[in-house]
């Protein structure tokens, strides 16, 4: 539903007919001038904030599923009955209003209490978790959520303390998000919870037997339980005649850094790889209004994903936007500022950003003799082949229950709600992982989300219009639905995910 404008807000403080407000639905007003949204489940009634703690999306407009609303742009899930962050993106809670029935009114009263922090005296000895990216920070934050009172220890080998990375391609780049914007948690989060984040840290090696593990710099440290949260690395490929200076990836809060400072005198840029992150790299270069080129060998970007017909029209969105594509290409040499195709092309480029992917961080687990299989394989419980190790994120290969498949992706949504699901794990919770995978990419003013995993199908429908920006995009094989791309789709790209999530309980109940 539309917002209502500031001037026409409903005062939820004089009484709401709950007649007008149908089961399953919301309606936005306020209270004592707070932004509230008052949602109906059956014959119960629920007043919340009005925004995600995310990034600020209309509550409002997303989905109420069982006792819970999700939010619609990137699908973080609340507690209505506590204002609980239950499940990432969004790790903060939003605030609740007790709510009372006179007559045929709903009338909000008081704000009540944040949600209290569990308590439990179960655990390990301790938690060390290797990796300060998505899934090492929400697992740290979920585990003193849980009430885990043990010492917590965070190793990351990133000069900055855990970052909101999809930013780093987006917003940030963009100049258009401010730098204090980007750290997940301000400093006094890490003292006031009692995690010690060790940061310039790389670990060297485990030692499964005695439960430790060894950093570069030569301090050990003992675990009670592990969780690897290696993520992955970018893809560094070979471009002779090229400086390490003249050369950007874009993994860390310092490579962003480091692009910008780049950008601030730079006219012409060469970006190698039409992913994502290469897509979203040119387009905030290109508000910057640097002239960017995208050289890759696909016949059209994101064709592997999403299929040629998605592919065309996002090619035609950075297109419409002044980036020129080099297709079917390769950088063949680069001197000085001049960077040579493989058909002879020659390109001017202050610098080159290079984005043509990532490989998982497999070194430790493979020297510890974990089980690795094109990623770290993990249980459902998200437990590797040694009991009290876990992994989570971009490294981990888990069995998906949709797919009926061992899969391993890069999204990261999917590394903080495994990080979540593992430190509830690592606290004896035995959870499964069965959440469907969720992502979004941003490209200018348009938000791509995509739910589910395809990684082939036999068969592409599309309800709607590409070029009028508003349509879903199922993703089939043998008839099945595996994946769905909504474009100014929101509240289907939520119900896309339930639906799925119903199959796979429905699965878990004909085997049982």
């Amino acid at each position: 539903m539309a917002e209502i404008p500031e001037t026409n807000k409903i005062d939820f403080k004089n009484g709401f007919p709950f007649g007008e407000l149908r089961d399953g639905s919301m309606i936005s007003g306020q209270a004592d001038g707070e932004e509230v949204v008052l949602a109906r489940r059956g014959d119960e009634f629920f007043a919340i904030g009005g925004h995600c703690t995310h990034y600020g999306g209309p509550l409002g407009q997303g989905l109420i599923v069982d006792d819970t609303v999700r939010c619609p742009w990137h699908h973080a899930c609340f507690s209505l009955l506590t204002g609980e962050a239950l499940r990432a993106p969004a790790l903060d809670p939003i605030p609740c209003w007790r709510v009372e029935k006179l007559g045929d009114k709903i009338f909000v009263r008081e704000k009540l209490p944040p949600p209290i922090t569990k308590r439990s005296a179960a655990g390990p000895k301790s938690v060390v978790i290797v990796g300060g990216g998505a899934a090492g920070l929400a697992a740290a934050d979920m585990l003193r959520r849980e009430g885990y009172d043990g010492p917590v220890t965070i190793v990351s080998a990133d000069d900055s303390p855990p970052v909101d990375r999809p930013n780093l391609s987006k917003d940030y780049l963009a100049g258009t998000a401010q730098e204090e914007w980007v750290p997940l948690r301000p400093p006094d989060y890490y003292r006031d919870r009692r995690i010690d984040l060790l940061l310039h840290s790389r670990v060297s090696s485990i030692d499964t037997k005695n439960h430790r593990i060894v950093v570069e710099d030569g301090k050990q440290l003992e675990f009670g339980a592990l969780l690897l949260a290696t993520g992955a690395d970018p893809i560094r490929l070979p471009n002779e005649g090229a400086t390490d200076s003249q050369l950007h990836y874009l993994r860390t809060f310092a490579d962003s850094k480091a692009i910008i400072a780049k950008a601030a005198s730079a006219k012409h840029v060469v970006v190698v790889g039409a992913s994502f992150i290469g897509l979203e790299v040119a387009a905030s270069l290109r508000a910057r209004g640097i002239l960017v080129d995208v050289v890759a060998p696909e016949s059209q970007p994101l064709e592997r994903v999403m299929g040629a017909e998605v592919g065309r029209f996002v090619r035609k969105l950075h297109e419409a936007h002044g980036v020129t594509f080099h297709l079917g290409q390769t950088v063949s040499r680069v001197s000085g500022r001049t960077v040579a195709l493989m058909d002879g092309t020659h390109l001017e480029a202050d610098f080159i950003v290079l984005g043509v992917g990532v490989r998982p961080s497999l070194v430790l687990a493979e020297q510890a003799g974990l089980a690795v299989n094109r990623g770290i394989e993990v249980s459902e419980y998200l437990e590797t082949s040694v009991t009290g190790i876990f992994a989570a994120g971009d490294a981990a290969r888990w069995p998906d229950p949709h797919t009926g498949e061992r899969i391993r992706v890069e999204h990261w949504v999917v590394a903080e709600r495994q990080g979540q699901v593992a430190a509830r794990n690592i606290l004896g919770r035995r959870e499964k992982f069965d959440a469907v995978p969720f992502f979004w990419s941003q490209h200018y003013d348009l938000a791509i989300d995509y739910v589910g995993h395809a990684e082939k199908w036999d068969a592409i429908e599309i309800d709607g219009s590409l070029d009028a920006r508003d349509c879903t995009v199922l993703y089939k094989k043998g008839g099945r639905t595996l994946a769905i791309v909504t474009i100014s789709r929101d509240l289907q790209s939520l119900q896309a995910e339930v639906a799925m999530e119903a199959a796979i309980q429905a699965h878990k109940r004909d085997v049982a």
